[in-house]
């Protein structure tokens, strides 16, 4: 079929503000369908409200609203625009909710707006609990014993009759929001009433409980002529009670027979076919190894993270390829690198793709880490290795949390197995790293599987990696023999992390290495649907493959896994340092390991390699291209906390230099600087002991700021109040920053805050605003609300922040982007 000719203008609506279970792979998505739908002739207009996006851009859609994602914005924007047609499933479940909202409510019947992609029936079998349930009731397949209730009491009910533990599950919400497995009347009780709430129709399915069987999901994608092709089968790693977007998964299945997984697509595309969606659709799987039940958890009739996952997984771009399935044309229509057209894509891949989340539980005081069926991690990593062991180790150190292997986790080493068990009774961010203890202190893999349900498989695989662990300490202090260290190599473990384990230094390792010709390797990931993409990643198993030009290059260092604090802002300059690149006619290289970006994006820049941002990876990229130097200053803290290692290995760095780095980060520099150019700042001091703190404190006096160096976000930052707090934080501030001393400053109670962001070029600088925050001093600036231009910030007071500013920048030779924040105290 082609495209359709019947309309012209088509409406997308974003998803709003990032939150837990919704974050930058709607971004993604969102500009891959723009990108899509204008390239088949279409004019876009988008609806957001995140600043931080590239979607809001004004070159990725023809006409683009800022505004609030709610009725009444939505109702005036099309009454103004006059939309031919509207693509409701890019935007996450905010972009659902409010299509369905707009149709319930008659406006898209007002003024002519189709919906597309997916229609009004399809949300609603997909979305609302009773009408899924009985879609899967005509079609035989089976679902957990469930009812849908709209009480309390209905839901008390129902739970008696299933018996405990049950699992609730709002309709229409994301994230598994508002819901979770109760165990008793009074955990359904509470979690029944959020649930209740959290609902658009104030209905929660109390279900029986499938904990501890396999999770498994399959991504399908679907045309008008009803071809069908299954881009992805993941296997969750963790089983059912843990959310999949806290889950550890891997992709291809590594435990599941093919008779199984030939079952599932058969549910799978029965289901999207009853459901009648057009693009990609999300089906979620439990199965009970036991006794061989197969039960449908849900689906998503629209992009989700998983779908971000897959598509990265795969080199399947789903909400690209979606788009122009709505927009009428068909599977066969659309280029496949290796069968012609994409109605006879089959997913095959000699490599290994593992996802692994990332937490924030550090950063709120009392939080329980615990996981559950409510999502609570704040972003994830990718990595791609030609076994599951290497695989699993790159993603380790592409967390970016100070590991770089699965040992020397916390104090986990100094428990003894039994509290190790203790900590294993309930799924927690640090499971895997307790159950390597667990290993290594003598657990029988058989009596793990049993504790924590995960299948034997991938425990065995994680005790081979500990007894390589053991064989390769018995070398402690000296370089192992050839063949150990060929195949720790081979087996994932980083040079940092056998660094540590031998206690010799890492630049040894890497220089024996390379001796040994022992290097990363460089495989593609051909991109389906485009002509002649791919992108890349590193392995010890094979060969190089890759074949570099001849072009002047710069490489841009990414973001790494969102967390609170460096989020999608930093992809969006990465992601716009990366067009400049190309624009200026140098090649574009990037480096990242998030799924869920922009940046990550087949056609974002020239040349794409998905691999942690460590050294060790960084540098074999850059001795494989030698680009012109390297951008780090994009890609917040994790680039930054690089540029010295990678300036001494030496790599070019462009724009503000490692030296201007440490002289801006490390906080004692930073103040000496600040003292020579004559600028006020509060009474401060440097601790690196509590003896020292507390003299600070004597000297200065009660509240206090203390805050690490080299940190993001506010981390380990805290308001001080008397000297047993001091006590608590610098007994703590070891694992924040070990080997950088504390910045203490007198707290400036009742402050007016303000920052201004620069541009520089290390001669002069350029600012083109100052931002003035709502809250006191004491609010973090990314938690503060703010507004531009500022209100009640005096003309003097302005000037003066300019000056500061511009004298700042300049005495530390600052090339490219800086932000200075200030308060006006008195």
């Amino acid at each position: 079929m082609p495209k359709r000719t019947d309309i012209e203008k088509i409406l997308i609506i974003g998803s709003g503000p990032i939150i837990i279970g919704q974050a930058c792979e709607f971004d993604y998505s969102g500009t891959q369908a723009c990108k899509a739908l204008r390239s088949m002739g279409y004019k876009i207009i988008l609806v957001n409200s995140n600043p931080a996006t590239i979607m809001t851009d004004p070159d990725i859609a023809d006409i683009t609203y800022l505004e609030p994602l709610n009725e009444y914005s939505l109702t005036e924007i099309i009454k103004k625009e006059r939309p031919d047609a509207l693509l409701p499933n890019l935007g996450g479940q905010t972009g659902l909710n409010l299509s369905l909202l707009l149709s319930k409510k008659g406006i898209l019947d007002k003024y002519g707006v189709e919906m597309i992609g997916v229609n009004i029936d399809a949300i609603e079998r997909g979305e609302d609990r009773i009408a899924f349930k009985e879609t899967m009731a005509r079609l035989g397949i089976d679902t957990p014993e469930s009812k849908a209730v709209s009480s309390l009491e209905e839901a008390e009910e129902t739970a008696a009759l299933l018996g405990y533990p049950v699992i609730v599950r709002p309709a229409y919400t994301m994230g598994g929001t508002g819901g979770g497995l109760v165990y008793n009347l009074e955990e359904l009780r509470q979690t029944v009433s959020k649930g209740l709430s959290a609902s658009i129709v104030n209905q929660v399915l109390i279900e029986e409980s499938v904990a501890g069987w396999e999770e498994l999901e399959l991504e399908i994608v679907r045309d008008a002529k009803n071809q069908m092709i299954t881009v992805c089968f993941i296997e969750n790693v963790d089983p059912m009670g843990v959310h999949t977007g806290d889950s550890f998964c891997v992709v291809p299945m590594l435990t599941i027979s093919p008779e199984l997984q030939q079952r599932l697509q058969k549910y799978a595309r029965d289901i999207v076919e009853a459901i009648e969606v057009i693009g990609g659709t999300n089906v979620q799987f439990a199965h009970d190894p036991k006794t061989g039940r197969v039960v449908v958890i849900e689906i998503n009739p629209r992009t989700s993270r998983s779908s971000a996952l897959a598509s990265k997984a795969t080199g399947f771009p789903i909400a690209y390829i979606s788009s122009l399935l709505a927009g009428g044309l068909t599977l066969d229509e659309i280029p496949y690198w290796k069968e012609g057209t994409l109605d006879k894509y089959i997913p095959s891949a000699d490599y290994v793709v593992v996802k692994f989340a990332r937490w924030a539980f550090e950063k709120f005081e009392g939080l329980e880490d615990r996981l559950g069926t409510q999502m609570q991690a704040v972003g994830e990593v990718m990595s791609i290795g030609r076994t599951y062991k290497e695989a699993l180790q790159k993603a380790i150190r592409s967390l970016e949390i100070g590991r770089y292997g699965f040992g020397f986790a916390k104090n986990f080493n100094r428990k003894s197995l039994e509290e190790i068990f203790r900590m294993l009774k309930h799924p927690s961010s640090e499971r895997q790293f307790l159950m390597y203890e667990a290993l290594r202190k003598g657990a029988d893999p058989e009596d793990l599987h049993k504790r924590t349900k995960i299948k034997i498989w991938f425990i065995r695989q994680m005790k081979e990696l500990v007894e390589e662990e053991e064989a390769i300490l018995k070398y402690r202090g000296s370089m192992p023999p050839d063949n150990i260290l060929i195949n720790a190599k081979r087996n994932g473990f980083a040079d940092k992390y056998l660094s540590k384990l031998l206690g010799i230094p890492e630049k040894d390792i890497r220089t024996k290495r390379i001796s040994l010709n022992v290097r990363e390797a460089w495989e593609a990931i051909p991109v389906s649907g485009v002509e002649n993409a791919a992108y890349y990643y590193s392995t010890y198993n094979g060969p190089d493959k890759v074949k570099i030009t001849d072009r002047k290059k710069i490489m841009v260092l990414g973001g790494g896994p969102n967390r609170i604090g460096q989020g999608i802002e930093f992809d969006y300059c990465c992601v716009h340092a990366a067009f400049t690149i190309r624009d200026a006619g140098f090649e574009s290289i990037m480096v990242n390991c998030n799924p869920e970006t922009v940046s990550t994006d087949y056609d974002t820049a020239d040349r794409l390699y998905f691999e942690p941002l460590t050294a060790e990876d960084v540098l074999s990229i850059y001795e494989k291209e030698k680009p012109e130097g390297v951008i780090v200053q994009f890609g917040g803290q994790t680039p930054l906390n690089l540029a010295r290692e990678l300036s001494e290995a030496g790599v070019r760095i462009l724009g503000t230099t490692s030296e201007t780095i440490d002289l801006a980060e490390d906080r004692d520099q930073f103040r000496h600087i600040i003292e020579k150019l004559g600028i006020p700042q509060p009474d401060s001091g440097m601790a690196s002991n509590l003896q020292e703190a507390r003299a600070i404190a004597e000297r200065i006096g009660y509240p206090l700021m203390v805050r690490p160096s080299y940190v993001l976000g506010g981390r380990a930052m805290k308001i001080i109040l008397d000297e047993k707090m001091l006590q608590e934080y610098v007994s703590r501030a070891v694992d924040v920053s070990p080997d950088r001393p504390l910045l203490i400053d007198k707290f400036l109670e009742d402050a007016v805050e303000a920052e201004a962001d620069a541009i520089s070029d290390g001669t002069d600088a350029f600012v083109p605003a100052v931002m003035q925050h709502i809250e006191y001093a004491g609010i973090h600036s990314g938690d503060s609300a703010c507004v531009i231009p500022s209100v009640t910030i005096s003309r003097e007071h302005k000037k003066t922040i300019y000056d500061y500013t511009r004298r700042i920048a300049t005495e530390l030779n600052v090339v490219g982007l800086m932000n200075i924040q200030y308060a006006i105290y008195g």
